[in-house]
């Protein structure tokens, strides 16, 4: 269940009601009247079914309440109520399986944000892979990718493409664009830094490496890897399990690739560094195909359950 704490003009109340007293997926309707002191108005709570939210905010929308007042939406964690289990099952779908539009936006704004968090977490992940590319250590590797920032942003780039809004875009573009050659540069620096300490060295990155050759070696499967943990991915972020989102990014190795690029740059290696831009490059455009594709069939799906919904 989700709760919705709504702030409605005095004049608008009355449609708002209606609108919740008619949807099956709405129960434990309350109304404050005059309550409400910035914006000015009445409070309307209701308890809505997740798989049901979707539309109830779409109405609410038509009325205008998102601009006259306000509309907030919480997760109810327990709700032990007859009423509350009827209005799930009045609802299509499951619950765990319904895809919040709103929420989805919310989630990703503040992940696809370029700021100095993203970035220091971006350049610490690069670090720490570059690290484990030396070392040919693959714990070191899979916790980079648990540390990289990087899902966020591709998110933002496939919710903007599938929702038709190239400002959220292009912002979300910018952690990739900005966020990857920084994070490159001062791993070159950290590396050349190492160097000069002789904690590292250039045999290090051109000796025998069977656990993370895969990095500077792209084919097929490194395609195939990145698409299914594309849709893993979106899927842990649009549906209420989102637990499953660190595991995905275990799957993809856009940080360790950054962080051979920028060894193999550190050490003049420019065949080594090609093979990790490629394989970089596949990862983010495998990640961002698979992401709007599941994007599309989950509204093509919902959209199809509301509508029949509406029609019984």
């Amino acid at each position: 269940m989700l709760h919705l704490r709504l702030v409605v003009p005095p004049n608008t109340t009355g449609n708002v009601v209606d609108l919740l007293d008619r949807d099956a997926a709405a129960t434990n309707i309350i109304v404050l009247g005059g309550a409400a002191r910035s914006p000015a108005g009445d409070v309307v709570l209701a308890d809505v079914a997740r798989e049901g939210t979707n539309a109830v905010i779409s109405q609410l929308r038509d009325l205008g309440v998102d601009k006259s007042g306000s509309i907030a939406v919480e997760s109810v964690d327990i709700a032990v109520s007859q009423v509350a289990r009827d209005a799930e099952r009045a609802a299509p779908g499951e619950g765990s399986d319904a895809v919040i539009w709103e929420e989805v936006a919310s989630r990703t704004h503040d992940d696809a944000t370029l700021s100095v968090t993203y970035l220091l977490f971006l350049t610490i992940a690069t670090m720490i892979a570059a690290v484990g590319v030396l070392l040919d250590n693959p714990v070191l590797i899979v916790g980079s990718m648990v540390v990289g920032p990087e899902f966020g942003p591709l998110a933002g780039i496939c919710l903007g493409l599938v929702q038709r809004r190239p400002r959220f875009a292009w912002r979300s573009a910018l952690g990739i664009i900005v966020g990857f050659p920084i994070a490159i540069v001062a791993t070159v620096v950290f590396a050349w830094v190492l160097d000069l300490w002789e904690i590292i060295n250039r045999e290090a990155l051109e000796g025998d490496r069977p656990l993370t050759a895969f990095i500077y070696q792209p084919d097929a499967l490194s395609w195939v890897v990145a698409f299914l943990a594309g849709i893993a991915g979106m899927l842990s972020l649009t549906s209420a399990k989102s637990g499953a989102l660190v595991g995905v990014l275990i799957s993809v190795t856009t940080v360790p690739a950054a962080a051979n690029v920028a060894l193999a740059l550190a050490f003049g290696d420019v065949a080594e560094a090609r093979g990790s831009f490629v394989q970089l490059g596949i990862n983010l455009a495998s990640i961002v195909v698979a992401g709007c594709l599941t994007l599309l069939v989950q509204r093509y799906v919902w959209s199809r359950r509301e509508l029949e919904a509406r029609r019984s």
